[in-house]
């Protein structure tokens, strides 16, 4: 069953990331997304949970009440993971039209994955940055050096514009690989332990502010760099 409440006392992206994180610790949760813009939280429980038993979990400075539009008898229509992920197909395909189109004449395997690599760190670091502080909470749920070292969170998505200008100005583009590969790496360790947990949770390889869910597509999408980046080291040496 799924149910929508308000929450007052959300000011920031830290409050919304920290209200999100403490219902989906709940026992009875199975997903908790929070709105900061419409101070509401749509939970999909397993069993009815008390209205009191959310606020127990909250920090005082937060209220949570039913939201007057909530019908508990009423399932929530669910979306697709098709239609979830539209987005991000959609962003990956602007991408390859704007590789193809920058290679075409004449054809360049090579110029097309670079500049490919280049744009997509580029556009993701663009969508990351448009809300710094919320994305280290999302980041460090499923990415293992994030979690261990929160600064590493902070600065990933300046690491992201660094590699996408390397790329596609074609600066010191072996170690742009290498580093390619280990932070890939290491999320997508952290992405297959979290589809093989089959946790619930909220992919932030567009930040926060598209809200994606963690699925295979976001493990193929960090496959597709890997794979890229190995191509590319194995036709330079």
């Amino acid at each position: 069953m799924i149910h929508t409440y308000k929450v007052a006392g959300m000011t920031c992206n830290g409050c919304r990331t920290s209200v999100e994180d403490k219902l989906n610790a709940m026992p009875l949760v199975k997903t908790a997304t929070v709105s900061l813009e419409d101070s509401e939280a749509e939970i999909e429980m397993t069993k009815h949970i008390p209205l009191e038993g959310f606020q127990a979990v909250l920090a005082d400075k937060y209220t949570i009440t039913k939201s007057q539009a909530n019908n508990p008898n009423v399932m929530a229509p669910e979306k697709s993971e098709l239609q979830q992920l539209f987005p991000l197909f959609l962003i990956f395909g602007y991408i390859s039209i704007a590789a193809v189109l920058l290679n075409v004449a004449p054809w360049s395997a090579t110029g097309f994955m670079l500049d490919f690599m280049g744009l997509f760190y580029v556009v993701f670091s663009f969508f990351k940055l448009l809300d710094l502080k919320g994305f280290p909470e999302s980041f460090k749920m499923y990415d293992p050096l994030a979690k261990a070292i929160p600064a590493y969170g902070w600065g990933y998505p300046f690491i992201e514009v660094v590699l996408g200008v390397m790329f596609l100005m074609r600066i010191e583009i072996s170690i742009a690989l290498i580093i390619t590969l280990v932070i890939l790496g290491i999320t997508t360790i952290g992405v297959v332990k979290t589809l093989l947990d089959k946790k619930s949770i909220q992919c932030a390889c567009l930040g926060t502010a598209l809200k994606l869910p963690m699925t295979k597509a976001t493990f193929i999408e960090n496959t597709i760099m890997i794979i890229m980046a190995i191509s590319m080291l194995i036709m330079m040496a």
